[in-house]
Protein backbone atom coordinates (compact mmCIF):
# COMPACT_ATOMS: atom_id res chain seq x y z
CA UNK A 1 0.00 0.00 0.00
CA UNK A 2 2.88 2.30 0.92
CA UNK A 3 4.55 1.15 -2.01
CA UNK A 4 1.44 2.12 -4.10
CA UNK A 5 1.18 5.69 -2.20
CA UNK A 6 4.25 6.55 -3.39
CA UNK A 7 4.19 5.51 -6.82
CA UNK A 8 1.37 7.85 -7.25
CA UNK A 9 3.40 10.82 -5.83
CA UNK A 10 6.09 10.23 -8.19
CA UNK A 11 3.95 10.18 -11.00
CA UNK A 12 2.49 13.69 -10.00
CA UNK A 13 5.88 15.14 -9.80
CA UNK A 14 6.89 13.98 -12.90
CA UNK A 15 3.61 13.66 -15.18
CA UNK A 16 5.31 13.69 -18.62
CA UNK A 17 7.94 10.84 -18.22
CA UNK A 18 4.85 8.81 -17.19
CA UNK A 19 2.35 9.92 -19.46
CA UNK A 20 4.71 9.82 -22.55
CA UNK A 21 5.84 6.23 -22.25
CA UNK A 22 1.92 5.58 -21.59
CA UNK A 23 1.12 7.35 -25.09
CA UNK A 24 3.82 5.68 -26.83
CA UNK A 25 3.24 2.20 -25.99
CA UNK A 26 2.23 -0.06 -29.04
CA UNK A 27 -0.83 -2.49 -28.00
CA UNK A 28 -2.82 -4.85 -30.70
CA UNK A 29 -5.91 -2.93 -29.55
CA UNK A 30 -4.74 0.44 -30.42
CA UNK A 31 -6.10 2.99 -32.68
CA UNK A 32 -4.04 3.52 -35.75
CA UNK A 33 -3.63 5.62 -39.09
CA UNK A 34 -2.60 3.78 -42.04
CA UNK A 35 -2.97 6.52 -44.70
CA UNK A 36 -3.25 10.11 -44.44
CA UNK A 37 -4.05 12.34 -47.61
CA UNK A 38 -5.17 15.51 -48.81
CA UNK A 39 -6.62 17.40 -51.67
CA UNK A 40 -5.05 20.52 -52.31
CA UNK A 41 -6.56 23.40 -50.52
CA UNK A 42 -8.29 25.72 -53.25
CA UNK A 43 -9.04 29.27 -53.77
CA UNK A 44 -13.03 29.00 -52.90
CA UNK A 45 -15.05 31.09 -55.86
CA UNK A 46 -12.26 31.63 -58.25
CA UNK A 47 -9.82 28.44 -57.99
CA UNK A 48 -9.68 25.11 -59.11
CA UNK A 49 -12.22 23.59 -57.11
CA UNK A 50 -14.98 26.59 -57.53
CA UNK A 51 -17.14 24.72 -59.99
CA UNK A 52 -16.19 21.41 -57.84
CA UNK A 53 -19.73 19.96 -56.07
CA UNK A 54 -19.03 18.48 -52.74
CA UNK A 55 -20.22 14.45 -54.05
CA UNK A 56 -17.71 14.93 -56.83
CA UNK A 57 -14.89 15.79 -54.09
CA UNK A 58 -15.30 13.65 -52.04
CA UNK A 59 -15.81 10.65 -54.50
CA UNK A 60 -12.57 11.75 -55.72
CA UNK A 61 -10.55 11.89 -52.64
CA UNK A 62 -12.28 8.32 -51.54
CA UNK A 63 -11.17 6.82 -54.90
CA UNK A 64 -7.78 7.98 -54.10
CA UNK A 65 -7.76 6.49 -50.50
CA UNK A 66 -8.32 3.10 -52.34
CA UNK A 67 -6.09 3.51 -54.81
CA UNK A 68 -3.01 4.59 -52.07
CA UNK A 69 -3.88 2.17 -49.65
CA UNK A 70 -4.77 -0.68 -52.11
CA UNK A 71 -6.90 -1.84 -49.34
CA UNK A 72 -9.93 -4.50 -49.69
CA UNK A 73 -12.80 -1.83 -49.52
CA UNK A 74 -15.18 -5.12 -48.03
CA UNK A 75 -12.84 -4.46 -44.92
CA UNK A 76 -14.42 -0.86 -44.72
CA UNK A 77 -17.29 -0.61 -41.92
CA UNK A 78 -17.99 2.69 -41.70
CA UNK A 79 -16.94 6.06 -43.26
CA UNK A 80 -17.45 9.70 -41.25
CA UNK A 81 -17.51 12.83 -43.12
CA UNK A 82 -16.61 15.88 -41.12
CA UNK A 83 -18.90 19.13 -42.95
CA UNK A 84 -20.31 21.87 -42.05
CA UNK A 85 -22.44 23.63 -44.94
CA UNK A 86 -24.04 21.03 -46.86
CA UNK A 87 -27.77 19.97 -44.94
CA UNK A 88 -27.52 16.60 -47.18
CA UNK A 89 -23.85 15.76 -46.02
CA UNK A 90 -24.71 12.25 -45.28
CA UNK A 91 -26.67 11.67 -48.72
CA UNK A 92 -23.31 12.78 -50.70
CA UNK A 93 -21.12 10.98 -48.85
CA UNK A 94 -23.20 7.75 -49.45
CA UNK A 95 -23.39 8.07 -52.39
CA UNK A 96 -20.02 8.93 -53.13
CA UNK A 97 -18.79 6.27 -51.21
CA UNK A 98 -20.71 3.75 -53.31
CA UNK A 99 -19.83 4.80 -56.12
CA UNK A 100 -15.85 4.91 -55.46
CA UNK A 101 -15.92 1.28 -55.27
CA UNK A 102 -17.24 0.37 -51.73
CA UNK A 103 -19.88 -1.78 -51.10
CA UNK A 104 -23.05 -1.04 -49.27
CA UNK A 105 -22.32 -2.81 -46.58
CA UNK A 106 -19.95 0.10 -45.34
CA UNK A 107 -22.39 2.42 -43.90
CA UNK A 108 -22.00 6.64 -44.13
CA UNK A 109 -22.58 9.10 -41.79
CA UNK A 110 -21.86 12.79 -41.25
CA UNK A 111 -20.73 15.14 -38.31
CA UNK A 112 -20.47 19.10 -37.63
CA UNK A 113 -18.89 20.99 -35.57
CA UNK A 114 -17.94 23.50 -37.44
CA UNK A 115 -14.23 24.31 -38.05
CA UNK A 116 -13.47 20.78 -36.01
CA UNK A 117 -15.82 18.51 -38.03
CA UNK A 118 -12.87 17.01 -39.77
CA UNK A 119 -11.22 15.76 -36.21
CA UNK A 120 -14.72 15.09 -35.08
CA UNK A 121 -15.12 13.23 -37.47
CA UNK A 122 -11.41 11.00 -36.92
CA UNK A 123 -12.86 10.88 -32.94
CA UNK A 124 -15.81 9.42 -34.16
CA UNK A 125 -14.33 6.32 -36.08
CA UNK A 126 -11.80 6.01 -33.72
CA UNK A 127 -13.94 5.59 -31.12
CA UNK A 128 -16.46 3.10 -32.65
CA UNK A 129 -12.99 1.39 -33.69
CA UNK A 130 -11.75 1.31 -29.47
CA UNK A 131 -14.91 0.10 -28.49
CA UNK A 132 -15.22 -2.76 -30.59
CA UNK A 133 -18.15 -2.24 -32.75
CA UNK A 134 -16.48 -1.86 -36.04
CA UNK A 135 -12.71 -2.84 -36.94
CA UNK A 136 -11.68 -0.29 -39.98
CA UNK A 137 -13.20 2.81 -40.85
CA UNK A 138 -12.56 6.26 -42.72
CA UNK A 139 -12.62 9.68 -41.34
CA UNK A 140 -13.10 12.14 -44.06
CA UNK A 141 -13.33 16.23 -43.69
CA UNK A 142 -14.16 18.00 -46.59
CA UNK A 143 -15.66 21.50 -47.72
CA UNK A 144 -16.36 23.16 -51.00
CA UNK A 145 -17.22 27.04 -49.64
CA UNK A 146 -17.36 28.05 -53.22
CA UNK A 147 -21.49 26.53 -52.47
CA UNK A 148 -21.65 28.73 -49.16
CA UNK A 149 -24.78 30.07 -48.49
CA UNK A 150 -25.83 33.25 -46.14
CA UNK A 151 -25.76 33.94 -42.76
CA UNK A 152 -28.29 31.89 -40.45
CA UNK A 153 -31.73 32.44 -39.59
CA UNK A 154 -32.10 34.38 -35.83
CA UNK A 155 -32.89 32.34 -33.08
CA UNK A 156 -36.34 32.20 -31.58
CA UNK A 157 -37.14 35.57 -29.55
CA UNK A 158 -37.16 33.33 -25.99
CA UNK A 159 -34.22 31.99 -27.06
CA UNK A 160 -32.23 35.33 -27.26
CA UNK A 161 -34.62 36.76 -24.31
CA UNK A 162 -33.02 34.40 -22.07
CA UNK A 163 -29.45 34.19 -22.48
CA UNK A 164 -26.45 36.82 -24.02
CA UNK A 165 -24.38 34.36 -24.75
CA UNK A 166 -26.99 32.72 -26.84
CA UNK A 167 -27.13 36.08 -28.82
CA UNK A 168 -23.57 35.95 -28.95
CA UNK A 169 -23.69 32.73 -31.00
CA UNK A 170 -24.89 34.79 -33.94
CA UNK A 171 -21.66 37.05 -34.14
CA UNK A 172 -20.27 36.63 -37.17
CA UNK A 173 -16.67 35.15 -37.00
CA UNK A 174 -14.33 38.58 -37.78
CA UNK A 175 -16.53 39.86 -35.03
CA UNK A 176 -15.49 37.45 -32.42
CA UNK A 177 -11.99 38.19 -33.76
CA UNK A 178 -12.19 41.86 -33.34
CA UNK A 179 -13.52 40.92 -29.87
CA UNK A 180 -10.44 38.50 -29.30
CA UNK A 181 -7.85 41.32 -30.05
CA UNK A 182 -9.45 44.03 -27.93
CA UNK A 183 -10.21 42.23 -25.02
CA UNK A 184 -6.73 40.95 -24.92
CA UNK A 185 -4.66 43.70 -26.32
CA UNK A 186 -4.04 41.74 -29.66
CA UNK A 187 -2.42 44.79 -31.29
CA UNK A 188 -2.26 44.80 -35.09
CA UNK A 189 0.96 44.23 -35.69
CA UNK A 190 1.37 41.53 -33.74
CA UNK A 191 -1.20 39.49 -35.94
CA UNK A 192 0.42 40.68 -39.36
CA UNK A 193 3.82 39.80 -37.93
CA UNK A 194 2.10 36.41 -37.20
CA UNK A 195 0.36 36.38 -40.72
CA UNK A 196 3.95 37.01 -42.43
CA UNK A 197 5.60 34.22 -41.02
CA UNK A 198 2.32 31.74 -41.84
CA UNK A 199 2.91 33.14 -45.69
CA UNK A 200 6.49 32.74 -45.39
CA UNK A 201 6.61 29.39 -44.09
CA UNK A 202 3.85 28.09 -46.73
CA UNK A 203 6.06 29.49 -49.27
CA UNK A 204 9.59 27.84 -48.03
CA UNK A 205 7.38 24.47 -47.40
CA UNK A 206 5.92 24.58 -51.13
CA UNK A 207 8.94 25.43 -52.47
CA UNK A 208 10.75 22.54 -50.59
CA UNK A 209 8.26 20.38 -51.61
CA UNK A 210 7.21 19.07 -48.19
CA UNK A 211 3.17 19.11 -48.97
CA UNK A 212 4.02 16.42 -51.95
CA UNK A 213 3.53 12.96 -49.80
CA UNK A 214 0.26 14.43 -48.24
CA UNK A 215 -1.30 15.84 -51.39
CA UNK A 216 -3.33 13.50 -54.21
CA UNK A 217 -4.49 15.72 -57.35
CA UNK A 218 -7.61 15.79 -58.49
CA UNK A 219 -8.92 16.12 -61.82
CA UNK A 220 -12.06 17.77 -62.60
CA UNK A 221 -13.33 20.60 -64.49
CA UNK A 222 -13.80 24.56 -64.49
CA UNK A 223 -16.02 26.76 -66.25
CA UNK A 224 -15.47 30.43 -67.53
CA UNK A 225 -17.78 32.60 -65.47
CA UNK A 226 -18.61 34.53 -68.71
CA UNK A 227 -18.99 32.03 -71.50
CA UNK A 228 -19.69 29.05 -69.24
CA UNK A 229 -17.64 26.77 -71.48
CA UNK A 230 -15.82 23.76 -68.99
CA UNK A 231 -12.17 23.12 -69.77
CA UNK A 232 -10.92 19.99 -67.69
CA UNK A 233 -7.98 21.00 -64.97
CA UNK A 234 -6.12 18.48 -62.68
CA UNK A 235 -5.25 20.77 -59.22
CA UNK A 236 -1.97 19.39 -58.00
CA UNK A 237 -0.93 22.16 -55.55
CA UNK A 238 -2.33 24.30 -52.65
CA UNK A 239 -3.22 27.99 -54.04
CA UNK A 240 -3.53 29.96 -50.65
CA UNK A 241 0.49 30.41 -50.35
CA UNK A 242 1.64 34.04 -52.05
CA UNK A 243 4.65 34.20 -52.57
CA UNK A 244 6.66 36.96 -51.10
CA UNK A 245 4.25 38.08 -48.88
CA UNK A 246 6.13 40.14 -46.14
CA UNK A 247 4.40 42.61 -42.65
CA UNK A 248 5.28 45.53 -45.20
CA UNK A 249 2.54 44.65 -47.80
CA UNK A 250 0.18 42.72 -44.58
CA UNK A 251 -0.17 46.32 -42.90
CA UNK A 252 -1.16 48.27 -46.01
CA UNK A 253 -4.37 46.22 -46.04
CA UNK A 254 -7.70 47.50 -44.65
CA UNK A 255 -9.36 46.23 -41.88
CA UNK A 256 -12.23 43.36 -42.93
CA UNK A 257 -14.64 44.29 -40.31
CA UNK A 258 -14.82 47.97 -39.64
CA UNK A 259 -17.51 47.72 -37.74
CA UNK A 260 -16.55 45.68 -35.37
CA UNK A 261 -12.86 47.17 -35.02
CA UNK A 262 -9.82 47.60 -37.24
CA UNK A 263 -7.14 45.07 -36.06
CA UNK A 264 -8.63 42.09 -38.35
CA UNK A 265 -7.81 41.67 -42.13
CA UNK A 266 -7.98 39.69 -45.55
CA UNK A 267 -4.20 39.33 -45.00
CA UNK A 268 -3.92 38.43 -41.12
CA UNK A 269 -7.29 35.78 -41.17
CA UNK A 270 -8.12 32.58 -42.42
CA UNK A 271 -8.53 31.92 -46.49
CA UNK A 272 -11.89 30.68 -47.73
CA UNK A 273 -11.24 27.49 -49.64
CA UNK A 274 -12.29 24.46 -50.79
CA UNK A 275 -10.23 21.02 -50.11
CA UNK A 276 -10.77 17.23 -48.15
CA UNK A 277 -8.77 15.57 -46.69
CA UNK A 278 -9.18 11.94 -45.19
CA UNK A 279 -7.49 9.39 -42.68
CA UNK A 280 -7.73 5.44 -43.01
CA UNK A 281 -8.36 4.13 -39.37
CA UNK A 282 -7.97 0.30 -37.90
CA UNK A 283 -7.00 -1.81 -34.85
CA UNK A 284 -3.02 -1.96 -34.93
CA UNK A 285 -4.15 -6.19 -35.16
CA UNK A 286 -6.07 -5.44 -38.23
CA UNK A 287 -3.63 -3.11 -39.57
CA UNK A 288 -0.69 -5.98 -38.81
CA UNK A 289 -3.02 -8.86 -40.34
CA UNK A 290 -4.03 -6.85 -43.67
CA UNK A 291 0.03 -5.72 -44.19
CA UNK A 292 -1.01 -2.26 -43.79
CA UNK A 293 1.47 0.42 -43.18
CA UNK A 294 1.29 2.01 -39.81
CA UNK A 295 1.76 5.34 -40.05
CA UNK A 296 0.25 6.69 -36.55
CA UNK A 297 -1.53 5.95 -33.30
CA UNK A 298 -4.71 7.57 -32.33
CA UNK A 299 -3.98 8.43 -28.72
CA UNK A 300 -6.92 10.59 -28.16
CA UNK A 301 -9.21 13.99 -28.72
CA UNK A 302 -11.44 16.08 -26.30
CA UNK A 303 -13.56 19.10 -26.73
CA UNK A 304 -14.50 22.06 -24.56
CA UNK A 305 -16.75 25.42 -24.45
CA UNK A 306 -16.51 29.03 -23.40
CA UNK A 307 -18.27 32.32 -24.16
CA UNK A 308 -19.28 32.77 -27.58
CA UNK A 309 -18.30 36.22 -28.27
CA UNK A 310 -14.26 34.78 -27.49
CA UNK A 311 -14.60 32.19 -29.25
CA UNK A 312 -11.00 31.82 -31.16
CA UNK A 313 -9.35 31.56 -27.80
CA UNK A 314 -11.02 28.06 -27.56
CA UNK A 315 -7.35 26.37 -28.33
CA UNK A 316 -5.80 27.93 -25.12
CA UNK A 317 -8.48 26.09 -22.69
CA UNK A 318 -9.00 22.67 -24.86
CA UNK A 319 -5.27 21.88 -25.36
CA UNK A 320 -4.39 22.19 -21.82
CA UNK A 321 -7.45 19.55 -21.03
CA UNK A 322 -6.47 17.20 -23.38
CA UNK A 323 -2.43 17.17 -22.52
CA UNK A 324 -3.56 17.02 -18.72
CA UNK A 325 -5.67 13.84 -19.60
CA UNK A 326 -2.96 12.18 -20.49
CA UNK A 327 -0.26 13.72 -17.78
CA UNK A 328 1.79 15.31 -20.45
CA UNK A 329 3.05 18.90 -21.19
CA UNK A 330 3.55 21.33 -23.66
CA UNK A 331 7.34 20.16 -24.06
CA UNK A 332 6.42 16.46 -24.64
CA UNK A 333 4.86 17.53 -27.77
CA UNK A 334 6.98 17.67 -31.04
CA UNK A 335 4.78 19.22 -33.73
CA UNK A 336 1.43 21.13 -33.32
CA UNK A 337 -0.95 22.36 -35.56
CA UNK A 338 -3.18 25.12 -34.44
CA UNK A 339 -5.36 26.53 -36.20
CA UNK A 340 -4.72 29.85 -37.70
CA UNK A 341 -8.64 31.16 -38.00
CA UNK A 342 -7.35 34.48 -37.21
CA UNK A 343 -4.04 35.93 -36.27
CA UNK A 344 -5.74 37.31 -33.07
CA UNK A 345 -6.58 33.93 -31.88
CA UNK A 346 -3.07 32.46 -32.56
CA UNK A 347 -1.01 35.04 -31.40
CA UNK A 348 -3.10 35.09 -28.09
CA UNK A 349 -3.01 31.06 -27.80
CA UNK A 350 0.61 30.79 -28.14
CA UNK A 351 1.51 33.53 -25.83
CA UNK A 352 -0.94 32.14 -23.33
CA UNK A 353 0.14 28.68 -23.37
CA UNK A 354 3.68 29.29 -23.84
CA UNK A 355 3.77 27.38 -27.21
CA UNK A 356 7.30 27.25 -29.02
CA UNK A 357 6.79 29.03 -31.90
CA UNK A 358 9.16 26.85 -33.78
CA UNK A 359 7.14 23.70 -33.37
CA UNK A 360 4.25 25.42 -34.31
CA UNK A 361 2.73 25.40 -37.89
CA UNK A 362 6.05 24.59 -39.02
CA UNK A 363 4.41 24.52 -43.11
CA UNK A 364 2.44 27.49 -42.03
CA UNK A 365 -1.41 27.27 -41.40
CA UNK A 366 -4.92 28.41 -42.38
CA UNK A 367 -4.25 32.28 -42.88
CA UNK A 368 -1.83 30.87 -46.00
CA UNK A 369 -3.48 27.75 -46.68
CA UNK A 370 -6.74 27.93 -46.10
CA UNK A 371 -9.90 27.12 -43.93
CA UNK A 372 -11.98 24.62 -45.69
CA UNK A 373 -14.34 24.25 -42.35
CA UNK A 374 -15.19 20.53 -42.35
CA UNK A 375 -11.96 19.85 -43.78
CA UNK A 376 -9.62 21.84 -41.14
CA UNK A 377 -9.65 19.03 -38.59
CA UNK A 378 -8.82 16.07 -40.67
CA UNK A 379 -6.02 18.13 -43.30
CA UNK A 380 -3.96 19.07 -39.72
CA UNK A 381 -3.40 15.51 -39.11
CA UNK A 382 -2.40 15.03 -42.68
CA UNK A 383 0.05 17.69 -42.56
CA UNK A 384 1.06 17.14 -39.26
CA UNK A 385 1.93 13.50 -39.87
CA UNK A 386 3.82 14.28 -42.46
CA UNK A 387 5.90 16.63 -40.59
CA UNK A 388 6.80 14.10 -37.79
CA UNK A 389 7.71 12.04 -40.65
CA UNK A 390 10.20 14.84 -41.69
CA UNK A 391 11.75 15.78 -38.85
CA UNK A 392 11.49 12.16 -37.64
CA UNK A 393 9.66 13.55 -34.42
CA UNK A 394 6.88 11.79 -32.54
CA UNK A 395 4.23 13.33 -30.93
CA UNK A 396 1.56 15.23 -32.80
CA UNK A 397 -0.88 17.93 -30.91
CA UNK A 398 -3.52 19.58 -33.31
CA UNK A 399 -6.22 22.00 -31.85
CA UNK A 400 -8.25 24.65 -33.48
CA UNK A 401 -11.28 27.17 -31.99
CA UNK A 402 -15.15 26.63 -33.29
CA UNK A 403 -17.33 28.89 -33.81
CA UNK A 404 -20.23 29.52 -31.45
CA UNK A 405 -17.63 29.19 -28.38
CA UNK A 406 -16.04 25.92 -28.33
CA UNK A 407 -11.96 24.41 -28.62
CA UNK A 408 -10.89 20.96 -29.91
CA UNK A 409 -7.61 19.53 -29.67
CA UNK A 410 -6.43 15.78 -31.24
CA UNK A 411 -3.34 14.06 -30.11
CA UNK A 412 -1.08 11.39 -32.19
CA UNK A 413 1.86 9.33 -32.32
CA UNK A 414 3.82 9.12 -35.38
CA UNK A 415 5.31 5.77 -36.18
CA UNK A 416 7.24 6.39 -39.25
CA UNK A 417 10.90 7.53 -37.40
Amino acid sequence: MAAERLNAIVNQLSPSKSGLSTITQKNPDDVVITLAIRTPLAKAFKGGFKDTQLDYLVYSLLKKVLEKSNIDPQMVEDICLGNVNDPKATLVLRAAALAAGFPNTAAASSVNRFCSSGLKATQDIANQISLGNIDCGIAIGAETMSAATGAPQPFHEEILNRSQDAVDCMQPMGQTSENVGKDFDISRESQDRFAAESYQRAERAQKAGWFDDEIVPIATVVKDPKTGEERPVTVTKDEGPRWNTTYDSLRKIRPAFPDHGDRSTGGNSSQVTDGAAALLLMKRSTALAMRQPILAKYVGATVTGLAPRIMGIGPSLAIPKLLGKHRLGLADVDVIELNEAFASMAVYCVDKLGIDAAKMNVRGGAIALGHPLGATGARQVVTGLSECRRQKKRVLLTSMCIGTGQGMAGLFVNEVL
